[in-house]
């Protein structure tokens, strides 16, 4: 459109996302160790230089952007579906998602999926409000938000029929999943909804059943996959059978 873009990441943000933001066009602004921090440094900088802030996920706007991918899996997939799986962050992919089905299929269930340390949405839901924690965990970086959005938080509430949180093992487990079955590779975030998914199924025992979990990431630095293909072996889901 040939705007000025700033993008202010956290410094734990990988390379890969960073370069390839960069190439883009965008001014990439790292500050900070998590979400929280970048964010508040991006509202320094938009008072300073004059600039007009995009919410990443608390704007009803790119909420429903992101719900577009509800769109996309009930067009592709009109038979009967159990539930849908989403990673969360601030909650703008969750919101989104489930304001669009249960407008038109009520029936599927909405489940979140956090991090273990950044499990924000699923503390926010239990005390009734929003919550900001203390700090959070780094290894889901795409999704290590400290407090979840006020606008995603009101249609969580109200849409999502449960939140589910997943440990380290458990987000390797899938990562691996994912490779051995389409040799693809998420970032961790991006495996979240699928580490849920396989948690729900097993605790259930489900069988015949169509679960959808949303791939939401692959911006992973090679040097992290000797960790993460070492903790995936420690997964208890891991060498199980997938299909539900």
């Amino acid at each position: 459109m040939g705007c000025r873009a700033v993008i202010v990441m956290p410094t734990t943000t990988p390379a890969i996302k960073v370069n390839a933001v960069r190439a883009r066009g965008a001014e990439v602004v790292l500050f900070g160790d998590s979400y929280s921090d970048a964010y508040a440094h991006a509202l320094k900088v938009e008072r300073t230089e004059g600039l007009t802030f995009v919410h990443p996920y608390d704007d009803p706007e790119v909420i429903a952007g992101q719900g577009t991918i509800a769109l996309e899996i009930v067009q592709d997939y009109p038979e009967p579906i159990e539930a849908i799986f989403c990673c969360v962050g601030g909650g703008g992919l969750l919101a989104g998602i489930a304001a669009y089905i249960k407008a038109v299929r009520p029936e599927i269930k909405v489940i979140g999926v956090e991090a273990q340390d950044a499990e924000a949405m699923t503390e926010s839901v239990k005390a009734g409000q929003r919550v900001m924690l203390d700090q959070v965990g780094l290894f889901a970086d795409g999704a290590a938000v400290k407090q979840v959005g006020e606008h995603t938080f009101a249609l969580v509430q109200q849409y999502v029929d449960e939140m589910i949180v997943v440990d380290n093992d458990e987000v390797c487990a899938a990562i691996k999943d994912v490779f051995e079955d389409t040799r693809s590779i998420l970032e961790p975030a991006g495996a979240l909804a699928l580490a849920g998914l396989k948690a729900y199924a097993e605790r259930r025992q489900l069988q015949g059943k169509t679960l959808i979990a949303v791939a939401s990431g692959a911006n992973m630095n090679f040097d992290r996959l000797r960790f993460i293909a070492e903790r995936a072996e420690l997964g208890p889901y891991f060498c199980r059978d997938r299909r539900a």
